[in-house]
């Protein structure tokens, strides 16, 4: 288990994953998923069925 070195030291940006890697350097990494919240998608309208015309006589 890791242990706190410093707090505060990096100003943290919404969606992003902060870590150390191997060479002790901080890093910055896009989340796949967090920060601002998707939009809903619009739910798909039932296609219309086309009715065959009858000729008139």
């Amino acid at each position: 288990m890791g242990k706190i070195i410093a707090k505060a030291v990096v100003k943290r940006k919404t969606g992003y994953l902060y870590y150390v890697d191997g060479k002790g350097n901080v890093c910055e990494a896009k989340m796949a998923r967090g920060g601002k919240k998707k939009k809903k998608k619009a739910a798909k309208k039932p296609a219309k069925k086309k009715t065959a015309k009858k000729k008139k006589r």
